[in-house]
């Protein structure tokens, strides 16, 4: 199997990229926090994972062994499929995925596209006890507030879309959701732009 890759970006798409290596492409589905920082001609090293199903062989990449492995975790689980666990990976990363486990934060979960009450609760029940003692992911480390798990968000799409920086963007909603990590997309935007644009009335 594929544990590895080291090469050049050479296409990036929606939700994946196609690493050169030595002349092969390989094409690889990742977390949204990898393909956001990717670009052409970068010089990537991709952790890999390859899914083998009946109609389908698929390469998946991670930015760390640990992202991996907290891969390979969340498929352990009954329910969760690569692309379930990918979409907790894109929404939150590794650290605040971990810290939702073992803090039984349900809400958080089922903020991810694909992940009900039930597949959550599957997550929590299989995957707590091991968090716990996982010295990969502290339990104390971690929040919603950390730049790796803004990144994507919608709140930060729409401030881009206002013309707002990337890195100004995450840092005001950082700051936003330092106190409060339930606020809705509307309301994160809202306190954001107050930070950014303080003449504005919101």
């Amino acid at each position: 199997m594929i544990g590895m890759l080291r090469g050049k970006v050479w296409e990036i798409q929606s939700e994946r990229l196609v690493i050169d290596v030595n002349g092969t492409g390989y094409l690889l589905t990742v977390p949204y926090g990898l393909l956001s920082k990717a670009y052409p001609e970068q010089e990537l090293v991709v952790y890999t994972h390859v899914v083998v199903r009946e109609d389908d062989l698929s390469l998946y990449g991670f930015s760390s062994y640990e992202e991996k492995q907290l891969f390979l975790e969340m498929l352990s689980v009954s329910g969760i499929g690569p692309k379930a666990a990918i979409s907790l990976l894109s929404t939150f990363g590794a650290v605040q995925i971990q810290s939702a486990i073992v803090s039984e934060n349900l809400n958080l979960l089922t903020k991810v596209p694909g992940i009900g009450k039930k597949t959550a609760q599957r997550l929590i029940l299989e995957l707590k006890e091991k968090f716990k003692g996982h010295s990969s992911f502290p339990t104390g480390g971690g929040s919603l507030s950390e730049p790796s798990s803004l990144t994507h968000s919608e709140a930060v799409q729409t401030l881009l879309a206002l013309g707002f920086g990337l890195e100004e963007a995450r840092q005001a909603l950082g700051q936003v959701l330092k106190d409060n990590l339930e606020l809705t997309t509307e309301e994160q935007v809202k306190k954001a732009l107050r930070l950014l644009a303080p003449s504005q009335k919101v």
